[in-house]
Protein backbone atom coordinates (compact mmCIF):
# COMPACT_ATOMS: atom_id res chain seq x y z
CA UNK A 1 0.00 0.00 0.00
CA UNK A 2 2.64 2.07 0.79
CA UNK A 3 4.36 1.89 -2.31
CA UNK A 4 1.11 2.20 -4.35
CA UNK A 5 0.06 5.09 -2.50
CA UNK A 6 3.55 7.08 -3.00
CA UNK A 7 3.57 6.31 -6.40
CA UNK A 8 -0.28 7.47 -7.45
CA UNK A 9 0.50 11.05 -5.13
CA UNK A 10 3.94 11.76 -6.91
CA UNK A 11 2.07 11.34 -10.61
CA UNK A 12 -0.80 13.39 -9.38
CA UNK A 13 1.18 16.18 -8.25
CA UNK A 14 3.66 15.65 -11.61
CA UNK A 15 0.21 16.08 -13.76
CA UNK A 16 2.15 15.12 -16.57
CA UNK A 17 0.55 16.52 -19.92
CA UNK A 18 -0.10 13.49 -21.65
CA UNK A 19 -2.58 10.74 -19.83
CA UNK A 20 -1.33 8.14 -22.66
CA UNK A 21 2.58 8.72 -21.32
CA UNK A 22 4.06 5.33 -19.35
CA UNK A 23 5.07 5.75 -16.15
CA UNK A 24 6.72 3.50 -13.74
CA UNK A 25 7.68 2.35 -10.56
CA UNK A 26 10.79 0.20 -9.90
CA UNK A 27 11.98 -1.84 -6.79
CA UNK A 28 14.60 -4.71 -5.95
CA UNK A 29 13.16 -8.03 -5.31
CA UNK A 30 14.97 -11.29 -3.53
CA UNK A 31 15.38 -14.05 -6.11
CA UNK A 32 17.62 -16.66 -4.13
CA UNK A 33 14.38 -18.74 -3.64
CA UNK A 34 14.46 -19.00 -7.60
CA UNK A 35 17.76 -20.23 -8.25
CA UNK A 36 18.33 -23.89 -8.09
CA UNK A 37 19.02 -25.57 -4.33
CA UNK A 38 21.74 -27.59 -5.84
CA UNK A 39 23.93 -24.71 -6.54
CA UNK A 40 23.24 -22.63 -3.36
CA UNK A 41 26.00 -24.51 -0.71
CA UNK A 42 27.74 -21.89 0.64
CA UNK A 43 27.36 -18.12 0.48
CA UNK A 44 26.29 -16.80 -2.59
CA UNK A 45 25.80 -13.04 -2.35
CA UNK A 46 22.60 -10.76 -2.98
CA UNK A 47 20.92 -12.55 -5.17
CA UNK A 48 18.14 -10.00 -6.31
CA UNK A 49 16.50 -9.07 -9.49
CA UNK A 50 14.48 -5.54 -10.66
CA UNK A 51 11.37 -4.93 -10.86
CA UNK A 52 9.23 -2.36 -12.36
CA UNK A 53 5.35 -1.70 -12.85
CA UNK A 54 4.50 0.16 -15.71
CA UNK A 55 0.78 2.06 -16.30
CA UNK A 56 0.15 5.44 -18.08
CA UNK A 57 -0.31 8.48 -15.96
CA UNK A 58 -3.90 9.08 -16.71
CA UNK A 59 -4.19 5.17 -14.80
CA UNK A 60 -2.12 6.20 -11.75
CA UNK A 61 -3.24 9.46 -11.15
CA UNK A 62 -6.70 8.29 -11.67
CA UNK A 63 -8.05 5.29 -10.47
CA UNK A 64 -8.60 3.95 -6.67
CA UNK A 65 -5.28 3.32 -5.03
CA UNK A 66 -6.46 -0.26 -4.25
CA UNK A 67 -5.89 -0.71 -8.63
CA UNK A 68 -2.60 0.48 -8.53
CA UNK A 69 -2.08 -1.62 -5.85
CA UNK A 70 -2.73 -4.29 -8.04
CA UNK A 71 -0.01 -2.89 -10.47
CA UNK A 72 2.54 -3.22 -8.09
CA UNK A 73 1.24 -7.07 -6.84
CA UNK A 74 0.85 -8.26 -10.90
CA UNK A 75 4.56 -7.01 -11.48
CA UNK A 76 5.39 -8.76 -8.32
CA UNK A 77 3.94 -11.77 -9.49
CA UNK A 78 5.77 -12.09 -12.70
CA UNK A 79 8.90 -12.09 -10.71
CA UNK A 80 9.70 -16.06 -11.02
CA UNK A 81 8.48 -15.81 -15.11
CA UNK A 82 10.46 -12.64 -15.58
CA UNK A 83 13.62 -13.56 -13.81
CA UNK A 84 13.87 -17.39 -15.33
CA UNK A 85 13.62 -15.41 -18.78
CA UNK A 86 16.23 -13.05 -17.92
CA UNK A 87 18.59 -15.43 -16.17
CA UNK A 88 18.18 -17.86 -19.74
CA UNK A 89 19.40 -14.93 -22.02
CA UNK A 90 15.61 -14.73 -23.46
CA UNK A 91 14.76 -11.31 -22.59
CA UNK A 92 14.25 -8.19 -24.78
CA UNK A 93 15.68 -5.92 -22.25
CA UNK A 94 17.93 -6.18 -19.47
CA UNK A 95 16.92 -4.95 -16.18
CA UNK A 96 19.54 -4.28 -14.31
CA UNK A 97 19.81 -1.36 -17.05
CA UNK A 98 18.09 1.05 -15.22
CA UNK A 99 17.00 4.82 -16.92
CA UNK A 100 16.84 7.39 -14.09
CA UNK A 101 14.19 9.38 -15.75
CA UNK A 102 11.25 11.57 -14.28
CA UNK A 103 8.90 9.01 -14.89
CA UNK A 104 10.51 6.45 -13.06
CA UNK A 105 9.65 6.19 -9.31
CA UNK A 106 12.54 3.80 -7.38
CA UNK A 107 11.51 2.65 -4.01
CA UNK A 108 14.28 0.24 -1.66
CA UNK A 109 12.44 -1.82 1.14
CA UNK A 110 14.40 -1.50 4.64
CA UNK A 111 12.47 -2.89 6.94
CA UNK A 112 14.10 -6.46 6.80
CA UNK A 113 17.00 -4.73 7.25
CA UNK A 114 17.91 -5.19 10.65
CA UNK A 115 19.14 -1.53 11.56
CA UNK A 116 16.20 -0.58 13.88
CA UNK A 117 18.00 -3.57 15.76
CA UNK A 118 21.85 -2.44 15.47
CA UNK A 119 23.13 -1.60 19.28
CA UNK A 120 26.60 0.24 19.33
CA UNK A 121 26.10 0.42 23.08
CA UNK A 122 23.95 3.61 23.72
CA UNK A 123 20.52 1.82 22.42
CA UNK A 124 18.93 0.71 19.22
CA UNK A 125 18.27 3.97 16.75
CA UNK A 126 14.86 5.83 16.53
CA UNK A 127 15.01 6.35 13.07
CA UNK A 128 16.77 5.45 10.14
CA UNK A 129 17.02 6.54 6.94
CA UNK A 130 19.51 7.18 3.80
CA UNK A 131 22.24 10.04 4.17
CA UNK A 132 23.07 10.71 0.51
CA UNK A 133 20.50 12.07 -2.05
CA UNK A 134 20.79 11.81 -5.93
CA UNK A 135 18.99 14.26 -8.04
CA UNK A 136 19.39 12.28 -10.92
CA UNK A 137 16.25 10.26 -9.77
CA UNK A 138 13.24 9.75 -7.88
CA UNK A 139 13.25 7.22 -4.51
CA UNK A 140 11.25 6.34 -1.58
CA UNK A 141 12.83 4.00 1.28
CA UNK A 142 10.20 2.47 3.49
CA UNK A 143 11.08 1.40 6.63
CA UNK A 144 9.80 0.49 10.39
CA UNK A 145 8.81 2.75 13.08
CA UNK A 146 10.72 1.73 16.07
CA UNK A 147 9.11 -1.07 18.25
CA UNK A 148 6.95 -1.31 19.71
CA UNK A 149 5.10 0.66 17.16
CA UNK A 150 3.50 -1.26 14.20
CA UNK A 151 3.17 -0.20 10.47
CA UNK A 152 5.43 1.68 7.76
CA UNK A 153 7.75 5.60 7.58
CA UNK A 154 7.70 6.00 3.81
CA UNK A 155 10.55 8.90 3.46
CA UNK A 156 10.44 10.33 -0.25
CA UNK A 157 13.35 12.73 -2.03
CA UNK A 158 11.08 11.94 -5.29
CA UNK A 159 9.21 15.40 -6.69
CA UNK A 160 11.03 18.58 -7.62
CA UNK A 161 10.58 21.73 -5.73
CA UNK A 162 8.12 23.00 -7.96
CA UNK A 163 6.15 19.63 -7.54
CA UNK A 164 6.27 19.21 -3.22
CA UNK A 165 2.77 21.77 -3.00
CA UNK A 166 0.88 18.97 -4.84
CA UNK A 167 2.58 15.75 -3.45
Amino acid sequence: MCIAKTWQSRIRALRLNDPAAPVHVCFFANTRHLLPQHQMAGFYGNCFYTVKATRTSGEVAATDVVEVVHAVRDAKARLPTDFARWAAGRFERDMYELTFSYDSLFVSDWTRLGFLKADYGWGTPTHVVPFSYHPFMAVAVIGAPRAPKAGARVMTMCVQEKHQPEF
